[in-house]
């Protein structure tokens, strides 16, 4: 179920698992695969999440795999969902050529296991997966990177659905979206590379999917929040990136760890000493430190026309 040593350290290459974080991987293979409960767990993992490949299912089972991880002897917790999103790539892969997705497409979408161990890394110092939850919509199908950004297939929940039908979508419980997602490590947030990359999207759901009908894209993030334009230059890529949707209502509740989380890259940060060197870092520390608020944006915009279906020639 899990490639030999050899072959192991070479997946995770594949997967652009940052190299100080291979051996320890690598080494740990062995007690992992000594501890028969530890393989059966890794099984059942995978049986779950490969279950029912394609269907929406969002976090569901992101948030079980969450859950069996606490099962995986001690030793193993921070890195066991790392063997299980290995052990579950020739289902991910199998799926991904029977929808006719490209191999760059393919290998590029997966190779978010390595930016999310990058992000543990840069967090904690240590080897680890910070979100096993996320990256489950990887190996299910229902989330690919396209150029610079993420599209996720989703349908609209009650509370998104009442929002962006405020700010002037068709929209209801249960329609087909794609979620757009910011991925780190892959450059500035440029409008070029946005326009790519919706593009992009437009024409694979189109060719892959093409009994989903994806008419619009929708946003969940504190980049949608409207407060920052009071501190950013109107060319600024953020803005920029804002003046791409239509604005619903923001979350009532604040959410101030998600700009420093994402921005300085630990949301523990004390506020008082968040650096200034950027203008976002400016912006978000700053009005931190004046008692104001973060909060959770949302937004939409319709999918070009040209992307809806695959033409007929």
């Amino acid at each position: 179920m899990l490639p030999d040593t050899d072959e192991l350290a070479e997946v995770l290459l594949d997967l652009a698992v940052p190299h100080e974080d291979i051996n320890a991987l690598v080494a740990q293979r062995r007690t992992l695969t000594a501890d028969a409960g530890a393989m059966r767990l890794v099984a059942e993992c995978v049986e779950a999440l490969v279950r029912d490949m394609g269907e929406i299912v969002e976090y569901g089972d992101g948030l079980q795999l969450i859950a069996r991880t606490a099962e995986a002897p001690a030793a193993l917790r921070r890195i066991f969902p790392a063997y299980v999103f290995v052990a579950a790539l020739p289902h991910t892969r199998a799926y991904h050529r029977a929808r006719g997705v490209p191999a760059d497409v393919s290998r590029r979408t997966l190779t978010d296991l390595g930016r999310n161990m990058a992000v543990h890394r840069r967090r904690h110092g240590t080897t680890g997966v910070q979100s096993p939850q996320w990256l489950v919509l990887h190996l299910r199908g229902e989330l690919y990177q396209l150029g610079r950004l993420h599209f996720q297939r989703a349908r609209l929940w009650s509370g998104a659905a009442r929002g962006l039908a405020a700010a002037g979508m068709a929209a209801a419980t249960g329609t087909l979206c794609l979620d757009l997602h910011i991925p780190d490590f892959l450059g500035p947030l440029t409008p070029a590379a946005c326009d790519r990359s919706v593009a992009l999207a437009g024409e694979f759901f189109a060719k892959h999917y093409p009994e989903e009908e994806y008419r619009s894209v929708m946003c969940h993030s504190w980049l949608l929040d409207p407060q920052l334009k009071r501190y950013l230059p109107a060319d600024s890529n953020i803005v920029r990136f804002q003046e791409r949707f239509r604005i619903a209502p923001r979350d009532a509740e604040s959410a101030d760890t998600e700009p420093v989380q994402f921005v300085f890259g630990d949301p523990e940060l004390p506020v008082a000493g968040l650096p200034r060197r950027t203008s976002v870092e400016r912006a978000v520390g700053d009005h931190l430190r004046s008692g104001g608020h973060w909060y959770i944006g949302h937004g939409w915009f319709p999918l070009p026309e040209e992307g809806l279906r695959p033409s007929n020639g």
